[in-house]
């Protein structure tokens, strides 16, 4: 199991923490280190929707001009966090036993699905 991110995100420190509490092995990978793979991002895209992929809160994502935020969509969403990888929602984990990707992190949802 992976857990993606890039690792000065607080959300992916949280994520790690309860990995490590809980004894759970994983591989951390990092988007700006590792790179992206397009055929997994677009799987993760199909699997959440890009809408919940893309990562609209940062400051990466504020700083793009407003053509390009007015007209994203499936494609270029790819592209633009292919190019942005800090605009890709913090952390994906997987794949889980039943080939699913968690997105985001929540506690609670972590025990329910790894514990």
């Amino acid at each position: 199991m992976k857990l993606y991110g890039i690792p000065n995100c607080d959300t992916i420190k949280k994520a790690k923490k309860w990995l490590d509490t809980n004894g759970i092995d994983y591989q951390f990978h990092d988007y700006r280190k590792d790179g992206v793979d397009t055929a997994w991002l677009q799987a993760r895209c199909e699997e959440h929707g890009w809408e919940n992929v893309l990562n609209r809160r940062g400051t990466t994502w504020r700083q793009l001009d407003e053509d390009t935020k007015n007209n994203v969509n499936a494609a270029s969403a790819v592209a633009l966090m292919q190019e942005h990888p800090a605009m890709i929602k913090r952390p994906l984990l997987g794949p889980l036993p039943n080939q699913h990707y968690l997105l985001g992190f929540k506690a609670d949802t972590y025990q329910s699905e790894l514990a």
